[in-house]
């Protein structure tokens, strides 16, 4: 336990925050989980989740809980399931291969 003022004072200030960013990642996630149970169920309503999702995600960013690039990669990969999901085909987002895993280029030729 920190002896100094501020120490004490960064202790509470700290729980507090992690207690309020955990909230936010919780709602988050809910959203998230919420968005692709719909998907998979083949509900009406995956534009209403879609919308909570976005907020989600923008207010997680905005409070600097998430990252704002993982935030915009999170929207786009979310409203790309959703499209897939209302456009009535059962294609999969594919996923690109990674660096182990693709093909090796030959080397240049030199002149």
């Amino acid at each position: 336990m920190p002896i100094i003022k501020s120490a004490k004072k960064r202790v509470r200030v700290a729980s507090k925050a992690s207690k309020r960013n955990a909230k936010t990642k919780r709602n988050l996630r809910s959203a998230v989980k919420s968005l692709h149970t719909a998907i998979k169920g083949g509900s009406k309503d995956t534009q209403k989740h879609l919308k909570k999702v976005q907020s989600a995600i923008d207010t997680a960013a905005k409070k600097n809980v998430i990252h704002k690039n993982k935030a915009a990669r999170k929207k786009s990969q979310a409203a790309k399931a959703a499209k897939l999901a209302s456009s009535g085909t059962k294609k999969t987002v594919a996923k690109k291969p990674s660096a182990g895993q693709q093909a090796k280029k030959a080397p240049a030729k030199k002149k």
